[in-house]
Order: structure tokens, then C-alpha cells, then sequence
């Protein structure tokens, strides 16, 4: 075995998990063109459609996005009419978002990019189970990394 076995594609848990995120998004796009969403927006979205108001900062730690990345994205959502921003009663610094009865409209019609979705990943229900334990039990050891540091 090389000292270089390490950085083969072949032997990286990342590269698949890179390629399969790729893919995902790419599959996603036909779907979400419908309604003139973008992959990010479109997980936004849902994180409004859970939480009905949340605060930017909230959002972006569900999505695992920072504020740049999010900022405009929550803009484009909000000129798109199906949310809207306004300052936290508590934080002056803080902004609020809040879904709008469109967004809500917009959940509606949604409701089958999932189940189309789906048909893309040929995964057996226990093998997606599965693999979102695995994906989540990954997510949370770099939490608790990024808390340490």
C-alpha cells in the first residue's frame, strides 16, 4: 500500500458525497424552473414553510448556510412576493422573515417535486433511512467540531 493510497478518488468518502450532491441538484433544476426556484431557494422556502417566521440567523443554521450565501436569496424570495422581512421586535440588529400567503399558495403546488424526486434515487425506503441517519450523523460531528473551535 502507497503512502498516496489516501488521495485517490476511489478511497474519499467526500468525492461520492460531492458527485451525489451534483447530481441531486441537477435533477432538481427541471422540476424547480416550473416555478422559477432555485435549489437554495427552494430549501428556504421549505425551512418558511416549517417555521412560518423565523429569524435570518435561525434559517441559515437549519440550512447550513451563512448570511452571505442567504442574503440574497432571502431578497430574490421576498421580491418574488413570497416572503417578507422586517426587524426583530427583540434585536434591533436582527431581521425576521416571515412566509406570505403566496408562499403558502406556493407550498401547495410544491407538493409534488419530492414525490418526482424520488423516482430519481433508487434507494429502498430502509436504504434511505438509512443513508439520511448516516448523512445527519456526519452533519452533527462537524457541529460539534465547528462548536469546539
Amino acid at each position: 500500500m502507497s503512502k498516496y493510497d489516501c488521495l485517490k478518488l476511489e478511497n474519499q468518502l467526500c468525492f461520492p458525497l460531492y458527485a451525489c450532491s451534483k447530481a441531486v441538484t441537477r435533477h432538481y433544476k427541471p422540476l424547480l424552473d416550473e416555478f422559477d426556484l432555485t435549489y437554495t431557494q427552494y430549501i428556504t422556502m421549505m425551512a418558511m414553510w416549517e417555521r412560518k417566521s423565523a429569524s435570518v440567523k435561525d434559517i441559515g443554521e437549519c440550512l447550513y448556510l451563512d448570511s452571505g450565501t442567504l442574503t440574497p436569496v432571502i431578497n430574490k424570495l421576498e421580491s418574488k412576493g413570497y416572503i417578507e422581512k422586517h426587524r426583530s421586535n427583540d434585536d434591533a440588529r436582527g431581521v425576521v422573515v416571515t412566509v406570505t400567503d403566496a408562499g403558502m399558495k406556493l407550498r401547495d403546488k410544491m407538493v409534488k417535486v419530492p414525490t418526482s424526486m424520488g423516482g430519481c434515487v433508487d434507494l429502498s425506503e430502509k436504504e434511505a433511512q438509512e443513508l439520511y441517519r448516516l448523512l445527519y450523523k456526519i452533519l452533527g460531528h462537524f457541529d460539534e467540531i465547528d462548536n469546539i473551535e
